[in-house]
């Protein structure tokens, strides 16, 4: 069977069970076992699991596929074609209608309806509700622990300001000195001290060699921050 083969993963970055490779590799894998023959990848980087399958480009392309050359959708399991039960239903819907298959490394196929075995439609769609309350624990969790770091006084969300990263795992992820960054913080605050300009600082530190994080240069808006942020964080 010729199959286009589609990966989602929800964010850029994400690194779990399900990420980009572990996917195309399940995706292959299957495809071998079963004499399927890949003929096109489509996938969808940084895009919930929640989203109508119109608003996913990659998922939308796959599906135009179906009746030209491909005959049906190979993903690596049944939560990469979405995480919420009605859209996972109205995609199969819009596949199964243009006369294509859904296939799943993990389970086969995903068979479509049959009015003379209603037990198919309800066990996919019991699997659909678990796949859907198990995203909704994950993301409670998620919560729960950000807020419990908060009350902690721990850095909770966002990015880490310069000078510092994340250290530690879990709910003991918090913000610890980066040693790099931080001989620069120390640079700037000696020379506030001695009552530099924050001018000054700037041509000070890009001749010393040290860098901003992102910027091609010092500005002294950059440095006034850094130096007030550090002077608060010392109480």
């Amino acid at each position: 069977m010729r199959v286009v083969g589609y990966l989602r993963v929800s964010s850029a970055t994400q690194i779990d069970a399900w990420g980009l490779d572990r996917q195309e590799s399940a995706i292959r894998a299957y495809a071998r076992t079963h004499d399927h023959r890949i003929v096109a990848w489509e996938r969808d980087e940084g895009v919930s699991g929640t989203i109508e399958g119109v608003d996913r480009p990659g998922l939308s392309a796959a599906i135009k596929r179906i009746g030209h050359g491909v005959e049906a959708i190979l993903i690596a399991d049944l939560d990469r074609f979405a995480r919420k039960l009605t859209v996972q239903e109205a995609a199969l819907a819009v596949v199964w209608k243009a006369g294509g298959r859904v296939l799943t490394a993990t389970s086969g196929e995903v068979r479509e309806d049959d009015p003379d075995d209603p037990s198919r439609t309800l066990i996919r769609q019991v699997m659909g509700a678990v796949i859907e309350f198990e995203k909704r624990q994950s993301v409670k969790r998620m919560r729960d622990g950000m807020i419990e770091k908060a009350k902690a006084g721990k850095k909770a969300t966002g990015s880490y300001s310069y000078g510092w990263t994340g250290t530690g795992k879990g709910r003991e992820r918090d913000a610890g000195p980066l040693p790099a960054e931080q001989q620069a913080v120390d640079r700037i605050l000696a020379l506030r001290a001695a009552g530099t300009s924050y001018r000054v600082i700037c041509g000070v530190l890009g001749d010393e060699g040290f860098r901003p994080r992102r910027a091609e240069r010092w500005l002294p808006m950059t440095v006034r921050r850094i130096a007030e942020r550090e002077a608060v964080r010392a109480g």
